[in-house]
């Protein structure tokens, strides 16, 4: 479903000041405050989601702080999808959905490069439906059988 080869290979470690200049070139954010915040909500929404092996191996790609943020979260026991994803970030920010996704495209698409290709399809295949998109890969879905 996700297995495809990827042009992103995993980057080697990263600092989280340097993680806060991609987020901050990536969406557009005047000050790397206002990246840093991104960065915080947007890796704790997510801690709340990933369990398992998926969650320890993140979290070991990530530069400390992030790693913080990200495994500071208790996961919830009923996974969102990835529009639930958003509209659960947004109610917890008071952000609108639509700039709460630009925000999560931003985190996501740094965080995509830092896990790499392998991870990143481990991870996919944990979430529902929904956060390929997020994290900048397609969405590919599985055929399913037409109804007798």
């Amino acid at each position: 479903m996700y297995d495809q080869p990827r042009a992103n290979p995993s980057q080697k470690a990263m600092t989280f000041d340097q993680m806060l200049e991609r987020v901050r070139y990536e969406g557009a954010y005047p000050t790397r405050e206002r990246a840093a915040e991104v960065v915080h909500n947007v890796l704790a929404a997510l801690g709340r989601q990933l369990t398992g092996d998926e969650r320890v191996d993140l979290a070991q790609c990530l530069p400390v702080e992030a790693a913080l943020s990200l495994t500071a979260q208790v996961p919830d026991t009923h996974q969102l999808t990835g529009w639930g994803f958003i509209k659960d970030l947004a109610s917890r920010t008071g952000a609108s959905p639509a700039t709460t996704r630009w925000d999560t495209g931003a985190v996501l698409a740094v965080v995509s490069r830092l896990a790499g290709p392998d991870l990143l399809a481990r991870i996919l295949r944990q979430l529902p439906g929904g956060y390929a998109l997020l994290f900048g890969q397609a969405e590919l879905r599985r055929p399913e059988p037409a109804a007798a």
